[in-house]
């Protein structure tokens, strides 16, 4: 959301790359959790279709950067409605992964709060607490990278990024303006590369004609520093991809980048493990 793309487009646009299996993954609606503030929120769960029930699966976490009403007023649906949102996260599943996204009222407590209820209630959601894994895009990313900063026996593996702000560095102001601009919670604010925890993977996808003011510039400093520091990271570089171009840009370029971050992914996350008791849970084919 962070060029002026048209709200229409950007409500009902889905990913260009599609693979066998999206349209038969089984999906749990509505799933309650708590917010930061006690507030009832809810959030989707993807699994891939032929599945036991049993098998807990790593997932990957599609986190929102922006109030929910902010969604509602300027794109007209929730975060997790998205065409953009649905459809990665049938890709996710039907590349053999979880996939869970939220809303929220408070973007960086409310995600934190939702990856806390995740890892709490990991095996009745069918779900390998141990392997998780965040997914962002655009004004969106600040609040994934909060996530991958947090520090546990559990905590993120990795985190694919996509044409985002991430944080600022070296007298830089950047995200802070666009944060202000655009709307999205500036979640890293006084934070660093320093924060992020050694063992967490990262991947970012660089729109190299991206016209997002000062985004790429932020993106820039963000891996020189990570790489200053020796962190794990994948940078793919799309150079004549603009904003959103795994929505917009229907090309092989942008498909193989998006065949990158699920491979990135599944090597981060693995394979799933059969669980010592039934979860519980009931999946619908939608």
């Amino acid at each position: 959301m962070a060029e002026e793309i048209p709200t229409a487009d950007i409500q009902k646009k889905t990913v260009i790359h599609r693979i066998e299996g999206m349209d038969s993954v089984l999906v749990r609606r509505d799933v309650p959790f708590r917010g930061a503030e006690g507030n009832a929120l809810a959030m989707d769960l993807y699994r891939p279709a032929g599945t036991p029930p049993g098998e807990l699966l790593p997932a990957v976490l599609l986190v929102a950067g922006y109030r929910e009403e902010g969604f509602r007023s300027r794109i007209g649906c929730d975060f997790k409605d998205m065409g953009s949102v649905t459809s990665w996260a049938r890709l996710l599943a039907a590349s053999g992964l979880a996939a869970i996204a939220g809303g929220n009222r408070d973007p960086a407590a409310d995600a934190l709060a939702m990856l806390g209820h995740v890892r709490e209630n990991a095996a009745p959601l069918g779900i390998d607490g141990t392997r998780l894994g965040v997914w962002a895009a655009s004004g969106n990313v600040p609040v994934a990278l909060r996530l991958s900063m947090e520090k546990s026996d559990t905590a993120i593996r990795c985190a694919t990024l996509w044409y985002g702000y991430t944080l600022d560095s070296g007298g830089a102001t950047h995200v802070a303006d666009a944060s202000r601009q655009f709307g999205f919670a500036n979640a890293c604010a006084g934070r660093s590369v320093d924060n992020i925890p050694k063992e967490t993977a990262l991947f970012l996808a660089r729109a190299g004609q991206d016209a997002s003011p000062g985004l790429n510039g932020s993106l820039d400093r963000f891996a020189a520093a990570a790489l200053a520091r020796n962190l794990s990271l994948t940078l793919v570089n799309h150079a004549a991809g603009a904003h959103a171009f795994d929505l917009f840009e229907d090309s092989e370029s942008s498909r193989q980048v998006v065949r990158q971050a699920l491979a990135f992914l599944r090597s981060c996350l693995g394979r799933g493990r059969v669980a010592d008791c039934s979860s519980g849970v009931r999946w619908e084919l939608e």
